[in-house]
């Protein structure tokens, strides 16, 4: 859904405006005079931005198929 409103009509309400835009999702598009000047969309962020604080920090990729951490599940410990 798009909202259309003047930036006269944004400026009082804007948080008000900004929490539809996270919750519900809408989409504003802030007029001046008639002429769209501004657009607030929700924010996503991209699995590579996700992704990016994690680059370089793998030391040793020795064997992908090994499962890790078997010994921190005391679940998976055998019970004798």
């Amino acid at each position: 859904m798009m909202v259309t409103l003047s930036k006269a009509r944004f400026k009082p309400r804007a948080l008000e405006y900004l929490r539809r835009v996270e919750l519900e999702g809408v989409e504003l598009v802030i007029t001046d005079r008639g002429r769209p000047v501004a657009r607030v969309v929700p924010y996503h962020q991209s699995a590579s931005e996700l992704l990016a604080d994690l680059r370089g920090s793998v030391l040793e990729f020795a064997d992908p198929t090994e499962p890790v951490g078997l010994g921190d599940w005391e679940a998976l410990d055998d019970p004798a």
